[in-house]
């Protein structure tokens, strides 16, 4: 679109913290754990430091004869210098490849397989426990971070050796892969330019620009493989946030963090936000000072934003809700305030950016929808993605005259607000919006952490729950307030641990419908 087209040159992965470097060098990235590559920096890092520590990787990994165009696939335990070190292979121009540590070991060999033997940078405990055996038959090297192990190299930097600049290359070539999130299948591998980088920055920093007006610090929970990441630290870099990474969602943990640093952006997977609500009840007041939450990947429970929005004591603080995809970017958005943020319906996912992106609904022919008729989501943005790697013909199979596929179902109302209602795929027939669902039990039962509808046994809407402490679910008050809602199969309630998730914390709602199905009778749930 054009305000993402103008004067667009690029998002460059390899020159990252160069400019904060240079403006603000000793803006803070405070971290919850130390860096394996880097043990000695601890966890209180600045941008000058994160800058040295890239330009070092790279010059290790050249000595190492990795070259321009390479891939260099990186998976190893989790841990922030996994954004450092697709950093430090950009620099030299080769591609980043970013897997996630929650990824099988299986799943990480067929996407090695995929990319035609890449390098491959990794941990001992990695390369050893996690990934199958054969796995160096996919791989030209591999290196490691941490220990040793027969047919693999240390890479390790020398913090005498003499950097070299970076040198940038042509906005429109491949300059990273990142996966999907595997909802539904082996994850595909989305190839990103520093050219849909930036016209992806571009929507997100005018939102920053016109809500966040002061200098905050912004605490970050994301997959560090997640292109949402790229976007979110070049925003703070800019603006010179004092950064707090985590790796840790666990609540206790986060709230003895935020209690200290009193964070006043917060920016999390959904499902993250939920298991963070008891924070509003910490009489340190950890999210006193929160004055924006930004939610990205789905959209979140009204309930979740109503509870944190709540702890805080900031005049307005609001939510900042984004719509998008791995493959396109942010396509939609929309702010809430903390007055609003229950009577909001949570399947509102917002409007689209003028001159930016552009959106619309299509019936089974392609044929746009009118206002309130339910069809499938298409997107337009200069932030899509290149292509699938290995597998172009299924990217352009989700392409309309330009027009991209978001896999997702809706309708947009006489406004133009855009609401979605479900994955194309998880559709229950007869049943109407699981999602709109879920919300509406999530908002009358506090003690459940997750809710689920899925297609279980003979197809029939199942609900799967996950209660806060594990407790039994009272089947009382589960039937009063399903009551409004089309007739479901007795809930199957599980733990946490028990729910097939993504990388970015999203149930794999095919696979759990699979399990369901295969395990016959739901459980009880008391």
């Amino acid at each position: 679109m054009i305000l993402q087209r103008i004067g667009n040159r690029g998002l460059f992965l390899g020159s990252f913290f160069d400019g904060a470097a240079e403006k603000s060098p000793y803006q803070r990235i405070t971290l919850d754990h130390e860096l394996d590559v880097a043990p000695e920096l601890g966890s209180d890092l600045t941008a000058y430091a994160c800058a040295n520590l890239v330009a070092e990787l790279a010059c290790a990994l050249r000595d190492l004869h990795v070259r321009p165009g390479d891939k260099v696939a990186v998976f190893k335990r989790d841990c922030f210098d996994i954004f450092l070190l697709m950093c430090a292979v950009a620099r030299i121009g080769a591609v980043p490849v970013a897997l996630s540590p929650s990824l099988k070991g299986e799943v990480v060999a067929q996407l090695l397989e995929r990319c035609d033997r890449p390098h491959l940078i990794t941990d001992e405990e990695t390369w050893t426990r996690v990934l199958p055996a054969g796995t160096a038959k996919r791989c030209a090297r591999v290196f490691l971070v941490t220990g040793r192990a027969e047919g693999t190299t240390e890479l390790r930097r020398d913090p005498g050796a003499r950097p070299r600049p970076f040198a940038r290359t042509r906005t429109d070539r491949p300059q990273l892969l990142t996966h999907t999130s595997g909802t539904t299948d082996v994850p595909k591998l989305v190839v990103h330019t520093a050219r849909s980088l930036r016209a992806r920055y571009r929507p997100q920093a005018l939102g920053a620009r016109l809500l966040i007006r002061g200098r905050e610090t912004l605490a970050v929970r994301v997959s560090f493989v997640h292109s949402r990441l790229i976007t979110a630290l070049a925003i703070a870099l800019e603006r010179g946030f004092p950064v707090v990474i985590t790796k840790d969602a666990d609540p206790g943990r986060i709230a003895d963090i935020f209690a200290r640093v009193k964070p006043g952006i917060l920016e999390a997977h959904p499902n993250t936000f939920v298991e963070w609500e008891p924070l509003a009840d910490d009489p340190r007041g950890p999210l006193s000072n929160v004055v924006a939450l930004s939610s990205t990947f789905d959209a979140i429970h009204p309930r979740t934003v109503r509870r944190i929005l709540g702890a805080s004591r900031r005049r307005r603080p609001f939510h900042l809700q984004l719509y998008g995809q791995s493959e396109i970017g942010p396509t939609v958005g929309r702010a809430t305030s903390r007055r609003r943020a229950l009577s909001v319906d949570g399947r509102c996912v917002g409007w689209p950016f003028p001159g930016m992106t552009a959106v619309r609904v299509v019936d089974r022919d392609g044929v746009p929808a009118g206002p309130d008729s339910p069809g499938y989501i298409e997107v337009r943005s200069d932030g899509r993605a290149l292509t699938y790697f290995g597998e172009d013909a299924r990217f352009r199979a989700q392409l309309d005259d330009g027009w991209w596929r978001m896999g997702d179902v809706g309708y947009r109302t006489r406004w133009g607000c855009l609401h979605v209602s479900d994955r194309e795929v998880d559709v229950i027939p007869g049943f109407g919006s699981a999602l709109e669902a879920e919300d509406l039990l999530m908002s009358r039962l506090d003690t459940l952490l997750e809710v689920v509808v899925v297609p279980g046994e003979e197809g029939a809407p199942t609900p799967v729950v996950v209660t806060r402490d594990g407790s039994p679910l009272d089947t009382a008050r589960w039937e009063r307030a399903a009551a409004s809602l089309p007739p479901m199969r007795p809930p199957v309630q599980l733990s946490l641990a028990e729910l097939p998730r993504t990388a970015t914390a999203k149930v794999q709602r095919i696979e759990l419908a699979r399990q369901l199905r295969a395990a016959g009778p739901a459980r009880p749930t008391t």
